[in-house]
């Protein structure tokens, strides 16, 4: 069941800078009551409660960062400061630093002028929505400050870099090396920026690192997973094997081939997945979300790997996996996840797997990637007044009864209110993109229809 939630969304708090819910005001109470919430079961062992923060290069992050550090103070929880680091990184050291609980300030792939706010427990993982639906009520009650003497210290973390690079690093086989590779690394001016050029220089490899001059604006501007085709100029300008995007956080990952051809989260999950059973290390199948494209699902079938679709949000297919004991999934948007390396999706970890795969078969990106034939896939947001309940619209089940039909199983039709803004989200995917187009406007208009009747 999903809970109602006042600040939360599909992955944590998030929004404009100066606007609720991300104000100094708000992040102060958020920090105070994520510390009481989080820390509960530290305090109750006798120990002392601490959790580290993390963000992106965002100018932002220095107001948020300090408006949390005084809220976890407060509540009587030390904290660790270190600076610019991947979202990835900030939940492997929160686990390695074995400390109650960690926080990432970072909107992902937004704007520089969003932001937000997101958790890890203290083994690395997500918060799942009970969790943070108690954060939201301790922030409903006035903030008490414990004791002089119980405030939380504060402290820089400062190898934590090093860490990371070293933690990434040893995801690789020790054998294996990247001597002879030529790779572009796209940081998006982000958090990556500083930690993942040094992790395939390290391992061998000739770097060409793009989008590692962040100035707090510049974030995910024209560059990173979500805008590839500033790695693709970069790869084919440099003669390049091979092109790595993070998004402005380094949970996203894109990859680009010598030729310039960009591949997703799908594609990329399929070469790992085709990996790891090759090496018997498959456990199960692979879960997707409901966006995962169909042409993906077809290849892995082809294969007889089975695979199953989570809620969107790579917080719920890490919640499927750890329910059915599986290891690999993931998202098209390139949260990639691979379970026996880390806690959660880490685009660098997931991209030396994807180089794992290609070295030992002696393969290439598009060989490997290859038996997927994406499916088209339309998109259409469809405002709706807030609070309707589309479900019941007798309209809307005809017309997305016949939109079914027309696709066969060739198509599917997905309908998702948005978390964030009151518009129906259409998706229709076919393998012709004209039918997916057809099908998609025809299905929003009887939706306004419907909506406005």
């Amino acid at each position: 069941m999903t809970l109602s939630r006042q600040y939360f969304g599909t992955d944590g708090v998030r929004g404009r800078v100066g606007e609720p819910p991300i104000t100094p005001e708000i992040v102060l109470k958020l920090g105070w009551a994520a510390g009481r919430v989080l820390a509960a079961d530290t305090v109750r062992a006798g120990k002392r409660p601490g959790v580290l923060i993390g963000k992106d290069t965002r100018i932002s992050g220095y107001l948020l960062e300090a408006a949390l550090e005084a809220g976890l103070s407060a509540a009587g929880v030390d904290v660790y400061l270190s600076g610019p680091l991947p979202t990835p990184a900030v939940a492997y050291l929160t686990r390695a630093l074995r400390l109650s609980a960690g926080v990432v300030i970072s909107a992902s792939h937004n704007p520089y002028d969003d932001n937000g706010i997101k958790f890890f427990s203290g083994a690395g993982t997500k918060l799942p929505d009970a969790v943070e639906k108690a954060i939201e009520e301790r922030m409903e009650e006035p903030l008490a400050c414990v004791p002089s003497a119980e405030l939380g210290k504060a402290r820089r973390l400062s190898d934590a870099p090093g860490r990371y690079i070293e933690f990434c690093k040893s995801t690789f086989p020790n054998e294996l090396d990247l001597a002879g590779w030529r790779i572009v690394v796209d940081c998006a001016h982000g958090a990556g920026y500083h930690v993942a050029p040094p992790v395939f220089h390290e391992l061998g490899a000739e770097v060409i690192a793009v989008g590692n001059e962040p100035d707090g604006i510049n974030i995910n501007a024209g560059v990173g997973a979500t805008q590839p085709d500033n790695l693709r100029r970069a790869v084919v300008e440099h003669k390049a094997d091979l092109g790595i995007a993070l998004d402005g956080d380094g949970d996203r990952l894109l990859m680009v081939d010598r030729d310039g051809r960009a591949y997703d989260g799908d594609q990329l999950l399929y070469v790992i997945a085709m990996d790891y059973r090759r090496r018997g290390a498959l456990v199960g199948g692979v879960i997707g979300t409901l966006m995962t494209n169909l042409g993906f699902e077809k290849a892995l079938a082809a294969q007889g790997i089975v695979l199953e679709r989570a809620r969107v949000g790579d917080r719920y297919v890490l919640e499927r996996l750890s329910e059915k004991g599986w290891l690999l999934g993931g998202e098209n948007s390139g949260h990639l996840l691979c379970l026996d390396k880390h806690t959660t999706g880490d685009a660098i970890v997931a991209a030396l797997a994807v180089l794992r795969a290609l070295i030992e078969q002696r393969t290439t990106l598009a060989e490997a990637a290859g038996p997927v034939e994406l499916y088209p896939q339309r998109l259409i947001n469809v405002p709706v007044v807030r609070g309707w309940d589309w479900a019941k619209s007798d309209a809307v089940r005809v017309a997305e009864r016949s939109a079914c039909a027309a696709l066969g199983e060739s198509g599917r039709v997905l309908l998702r209110p948005s978390g964030t803004e009151p518009v129906l989200r259409v998706m229709v995917e076919a393998r012709d993109r004209a039918l997916a187009d057809t099908q998609a406007q025809a299905l929003a208009k009887a939706i306004a229809e419907a909506a406005a009747a």
